[in-house]
Formats: structure tokens, sequence, C-alpha cells
């Protein structure tokens, strides 16, 4: 594949700077610059100007896992207590949970869903069973009785299942079709969310490369009726859609989109937003509304002006995957109705950005456009190469309200819960 402008300019510049780049100045509430995010911090990008394209390097610098010490958990605000769900896991992402409690996890690198019961409800899974094999690269995962959905790079599988049994009912059934969510290359991850007011369900698919014209499924949310009948495009321009929700209060959709990279640390911002039949987000012609792209915003001015404003905006490379309305009771009633979102962590930045779980603040059911910190102690230095004790990547609310996270590189999923100490 040919390099684009924009990736031979990155690279000139990486190379000439020898991958050092100055300090950005960042354009959100706090002074990010050397300091570490604590929980309780928030965060409103939308308050100040929007950095230029290519103000800094597009700097190439990924994480180096360390091993997490026994006696060091991820914070949270005071009252929260953090401790380990399960571990032992093999790349665990998104979760399910059944009606009985058991979760449902997707362990992606072994192309299998497995089942984790907390027998004695003591807040530790106590049983492990692996109940489907032989997906590729699994990733979205979705319970309706009395089937278990799971999307994968193949398509959308549904299985026969019964809560609180140890495996699943028979063989699994495709029921999309043969290339209905595009090929493997590129952005690999396909979710799943199913309508809670009829029979039909959403997939999110990524695009295959940076920035460029692709054609549907790619960089679009893709809509199905039961079975998997009648595709349609629900949304597009949106590069990397991955976490998608239901709001319970309004039966709105949601997702979680990772942006553009190459144009500096600071562009472009990820996003949260509501998604409506036929919105589009501007990828790859403009970003968050109608800011045009360097290398394509002369060839589509006719869909610029269409483009939809996300909002609540994230620092630029932090990769918002996972995505969970509070539906529970447990947490105090000032987080009812907020949205919790995993910021997995840069690879793009000359600083380290995300690596924190993120609570959406919410009022009158609509976001007011700021963020808050909710958990941290993933990354340890807010500088230079990001030094990690994980990446939270799933999330979701378990049957007795508690939060529970996935942490992908530690094989760990984290149970929040709100317990007054």
């Amino acid at each position: 594949m040919a390099l684009t402008s924009r990736a031979i300019r990155s690279l000139a510049v990486a190379l000439c700077a020898g991958l050092v780049v100055v300090t950005a100045n960042f354009y959100s509430a706090p002074a990010w610059a050397g300091t570490l995010e604590r929980p309780g911090d928030r965060v409103d990008m939308k308050r100040a100007p929007l950095a230029a394209p290519y103000a800094t390097t597009s700097a190439v610098n990924g994480p180096r896992h360390r091993r997490r010490p026994d006696n060091m958990r991820p914070k949270a605000p005071k009252g929260f207590r953090v401790r380990k769900f399960a571990e032992g896991l093999i790349t665990p992402r998104n979760m399910a949970i059944a009606e009985n409690g058991d979760v449902l996890v997707v362990e992606t690198s072994r192309g299998r869903v497995t089942v984790l019961r907390d027998t004695d409800d003591n807040g530790t899974a106590d049983e492990k069973y692996h109940i489907t094999t032989g997906l590729k690269s699994p990733y979205g995962i979705a319970l309706r009785k009395p089937y278990l959905y799971v999307a994968d790079l193949r398509g959308v599988w549904r299985y026969q299942y019964i809560a609180g049994r140890n495996s699943v009912e028979g063989r699994p059934r495709q029921i999309t079709e043969d290339g209905a969510l595009g090929d493997d290359r590129g952005h690999w991850t396909r979710n799943i969310v199913l309508d809670p007011n009829g029979a039909d369900f959403f997939v999110a698919i990524g695009s295959e490369g940076n920035v460029g014209e692709e054609a549907a499924p790619r960089a679009t949310i893709q809509k199905f009726e039961a079975g998997g009948r009648n595709q349609t495009t629900f949304a597009s321009g949106l590069r990397n859609p991955v976490g998608l929700a239901i709001q319970p209060a309004t039966g709105h959709l949601y997702t979680v989109v990772n942006e553009r990279d190459g144009l500096g640390d600071d562009l472009v911002p990820d996003y949260l937003t509501k998604v409506e039949e036929g919105d589009f987000f501007g990828w790859p012609y403009s970003y968050l509304g109608s800011n045009p792209d360097p290398d394509f915003g002369d060839r589509r001015p006719d869909l610029i002006e269409t483009a939809k404003m996300p909002d609540v905006l994230f620092r630029a490379h932090s990769a918002p995957l996972g995505l969970a309305f509070y539906t529970g009771t447990q947490f105090p009633e000032v987080y009812h109705g907020d949205a919790f979102v995993t910021l997995h962590g840069s690879w793009n930045s000359s600083e380290p950005r995300g690596y924190t779980v993120a609570r959406v603040l919410f009022q009158d059911g609509k976001p007011t456009g700021t963020y808050e910190v909710f958990l941290t102690g993933f990354l340890t230095n807010a500088d230079g190469r990001p030094e990690i004790y994980g990446r939270p990547t799933g999330i979701v609310v378990a049957w007795d309200g508690a939060l529970l996270v996935s942490d992908e590189a530690e094989g760990v999923i984290w149970r929040v819960s709100y317990e007054r100490y």
C-alpha cells in the first residue's frame, strides 16, 4: 500500500526530530502536561481552541507493560473498593451478564467465550468454563434469551444458551452473510448491541486504514433485522467505532470512536456520541463536524456540510473502547444514568494519554460534554514512553450494580463496588 502524503509528512518530521516531540499545550480544563490523572479530575475538551494539524510531531510511542505489584490495585474515588473478580484470562475484552449473574467474557486471542461464576457471592469468580471455541478474533458479545450472540471477523454467530449452564446447546449459526462485516484488514473489532425494543441489532465496524475513502460497511454502524436480515448502513463517517450501548432511559444508541492519527499530539480528539439513523460524522473528509481533513477536506464539501459534531470529546489518542451506562443502584444516585468508558491508552502520542476509565456525565438524559476520571492506576508515568500495569478494555454493570472492567494486558477483570468505607 502506498504511503499517503500525511504519512510521509509525519514520518519525515519524526525522523528529523529523532522522535523527540515538544510537549503540547492541551485544550482541556486541567494542565495535564507532566501530571498523572487522578480520580475526580474533570475534563471538558470543548472549552478550548482546537489544535492545528501538524502542530506537533506524530509520534510512535507504544506502551511497555510491567508486572503489577501484588498489593497495588487500580484507584477509584473515595467510597469505592477495587479488587480482582477474575484473573488468569487471555486477552479478556467485552463482557455480558447472564440473568443468573454469570459473567460471559470474550477471550479474543483464544477465539472463545468463557463463563465466570461467583458461587458464594463474595465478589470473586470461583468457577470458569470455556463455552465456545473456534471464533476468529471475537469481540462483541450480547445476550437475549434464549440466545448468545458473538461478533467476530467472519460475522455474527448465534448460540443456544441457557443461563447457569456450563456449555452452549448444539452448533452455532452464522446469522450474517459472509462479507457483511467487511474483511479482516485494518481495524478488526466487531462489536454488537441488541435493540431492546425489538429483534434488531447493530454492529460497529472500523475502517481499514487511518484515513481514506472506503466503501461500507467499513467505518460505519450497520443495522440488521432479526436473524441477520435486511442489512443497512445506520450511520457512517465513523473512523473506528468500538464501544456500543443503548441508553436505557431513552433507547438512543451511543458509541465511542477512535479518531484518525498522523495530525499531531492533539488531533483528533476521540469521542462519545449519540447516533441516529443517517448520521454522518465526517471521516475521512472532516473531523469534529466541519473541520476539514488536510488531505481529504476538498473532496466532498457536500458531505462536510452535513457532518455531525460529537457530544463528548476525549483527549486525542486516548483510544476509547468499552462503553456502559450505569443501570444499577449500588453506586450513589449522582452516578445513575451516567456512562462509563474505558480509555485503552495511546501508542502514538509523545506523552501517555488514556489508560483510565472515564465517567461521562449526563443531565436530563443528555451528555453535558464533561467527563470525569473514575479509575486510574494502569499508567505509572506522565511523560515519555507509557509504562503500564494494564490496559482497561471492556466494561459492564454486574447483576449487583458493581462495575466490571476487563484488562487485556493483565488478563484480569477488576470489580469496582461502592462500600462507603
